[in-house]
């Protein structure tokens, strides 16, 4: 899982975002990551952290939401509470997503989930968006060496830059960052996807994209410009409720993500100007010049008597007006295809 260097000869890596879809239940978690390997994803990734860890139990205004989210009016303690990933459930988690082949790592949201993940020694670590200002929590995960994904849905261009200051101070080098809209589920005009091609150049780092739309066109925008992950929530039935159902895919809809990414893929290819074997043979209905009429020896060349047409067996088109006024050299019948032979 080499995501800082994942290069343009690789797959784009696809991340399945288990979070709260569970609902409380361990079967449930289980069961929707085989159905994550099954529409097509590399990786799962979870969220580590309790209420207490993230927040504080608090009866003040403030520790209620009111950003004009899906969670509105509701307590940061008691959302979380319904939300968390139990601590317990993560080694059966990881271990069976490994068994299907995937990638499985978390976000840590405090130092104590850090040491408890290094422990159970995952592949890499994702910085939420709403963490990218906790510098000293970026330092102590990036210091672990580990790749780190950092998504930037609330970030301000000198936060990201401190963030991945951060990283270097400690001598992490293997950064990937996430153009991200934090808002959920997400409106097409907010995205902004030409940022991915910024960022690639501005930051020196790969980008990917955690989308938060409900429409196939992101990921595969952003991986026609340059994006490397593509980071989905996933639901196995958005009937099910929960805190991030509104903006997770099911299955069959995951599915169609990864198929129109691979798709993607597939068109963008290479730069090259050179012609497959079947745009070769596709030549072939080019226009070129023709004997348009029965001539004679001696006959002069009009653009009546040669003219360009398809197909391409004869003379470019190019010729033409050099040739006009010059003689056949002998006779020839319509549809003869003509080449310098024939001129005089």
């Amino acid at each position: 899982m080499n995501i800082a260097h994942h290069n343009t000869d690789e797959k784009v890596f696809i991340i399945a975002e288990l979070s709260a879809n569970h609902n409380g239940s361990l079967d449930t978690a289980l069961r929707t990551i085989t159905a994550m390997k099954d529409a097509g994803a590399d990786a799962v990734k979870l969220q580590t952290y309790t209420p207490d860890t993230i927040t504080l139990d608090c009866d003040s205004e403030m520790f209620t939401i009111s950003q004009g989210t899906l969670w509105d009016k509701r307590k940061f303690h008691d959302l979380y509470a319904e939300a968390m990933t139990p601590w317990e459930w993560h080694p059966i988690l990881f271990d069976h997503a490994k068994s299907l082949g995937m990638a499985a790592f978390s976000s840590p949201f405090d130092v104590s989930a850090v040491d408890f993940l290094e422990s159970l020694d995952v592949p890499a670590y994702k910085i939420a968006s709403f963490e990218i200002t906790d510098i000293p929590l970026i330092e102590y995960t990036a210091a672990k060496g580990k790749p780190i994904i950092i998504s930037t849905g609330i970030a301000t261009l000198s936060d990201i830059e401190e963030a991945l200051d951060a990283c270097r101070r400690v001598g992490n080098e293997q950064i990937m960052l996430l153009k991200c809209t934090s808002a959920y589920p997400a409106a097409l005009e907010e995205m902004n996807l030409l940022t991915i091609a910024d960022m690639k150049i501005r930051f020196g780092v790969n980008v990917g994209l955690s989308d938060h739309t409900m429409s196939l066109a992101a990921p595969i925008a952003a991986v026609a410009l340059g994006a490397r992950v593509i980071e989905k929530h996933f639901i196995l039935d958005r009937g099910m409720g929960g805190a991030d159902s509104a903006f997770s895919l099911e299955p069959h809809e995951f599915k169609m993500m990864v198929d129109a990414v691979r798709d993607t893929e597939k068109l963008l290819g290479k730069v090259t100007y050179e012609l497959s074997p079947k745009s070769l043979k596709s030549r072939e209905f080019s226009r070129s010049l023709f004997i348009a009429e029965d001539v004679k020896e001696g006959e002069v060349i009009s653009d009546k008597n040669v003219r360009s047409v398809r197909p391409g067996f004869g003379l470019a088109p190019k010729h033409l007006k050099e040739i006009l006024g010059k003689t056949f050299k002998a006779g020839a019948i319509k549809g003869t295809p003509l080449s310098w032979d024939h001129i005089g």
